[in-house]
């Protein structure tokens, strides 16, 4: 697997490189700047980059916006509060914290690989991370099962190949999709309004053009899925 390293930290560079070397990916070069990557990626193919969040004038962010179809990259940060960020890209395959150890590298490796291994078997074994009840569902939250009552989803967000169970308390995020989870909730109570999102449709506040408003969350509808979403409401 051909790979590039892009990371304004000399250091840095040698840690993943080493990594890389010592688990077979071949690095093509290394950057210290998102630009030059920019222009070796306009002659050159890559399957996978390993790239740094915080660089001079061009961010990580940046540089992924800049791409028209980017390859599987994985984060290099120091820094945990773009984690969530992370998710909105389906490029993204991890998010690595500084400093890197060689047992979480591994990992990344492993999730950057696993995706070829689920389509084979994805007619066979059915998604595991969520387990549905009457009145409640468990989710599959960093190795641990948490139980989430049903009536008290506010939405569920699309994130790449996680989905966002948001409640009035609490965030939950679950490498699933929203594909999924629309199947075990009550069809009666939610309702997907957009590719990227199914609410609580008891949990509206109100509508103004192609928004909704649930507490503090403005969602967007798409032109297709409004019209069931009026015959929804129980208008005067």
């Amino acid at each position: 697997m051909n790979c590039i390293i892009i990371d304004d930290d000399a250091a840095a560079r040698l840690i993943v490189q080493q990594m890389c070397k010592n688990n077979k990916l071949n690095v093509q070069e290394e950057f210290s700047s998102a630009i030059e990557a920019i222009k070796y990626l306009n002659s050159f193919e890559v399957d996978l980059i390993f790239l740094d969040i915080h660089m001079p004038t061009f961010s990580g962010f940046d540089f992924i916006r800049s791409l028209k179809n980017p390859p599987k990259i994985i984060l290099t940060t120091s820094d945990k509060e773009f984690a969530l960020k992370a998710f909105e890209y389906d490029c993204i395959v991890d998010y690595l914290l500084k400093p890197i150890t060689i047992d979480r590298f591994k990992k990344s490796l492993e999730k950057l690989l696993k995706p070829v291994n689920d389509k084979k078997s994805s007619t066979n074994i059915k998604d595991t991370n969520i387990k549905e009840n009457a009145n409640y569902i468990y989710v599959n939250v960093e190795k641990r099962l948490v139980k989430i009552d049903i009536p008290k989803i506010l939405l569920v967000e699309a994130k790449g190949d996680y989905i966002n169970i948001k409640t009035e308390k609490k965030n939950y995020i679950v490498h699933s999709t929203l594909k999924k989870i629309e199947e075990k909730l009550p069809s009666k109570l939610f309702l997907r309004i957009h590719r990227s999102f199914i609410i609580n449709t008891t949990e509206i506040i109100d509508i103004e053009d192609n928004t909704v408003l649930i507490q503090k969350h403005v969602i967007p509808i798409s032109r297709s899925n409004k019209p069931e979403l009026i015959r929804r409401l129980n208008l005067l």
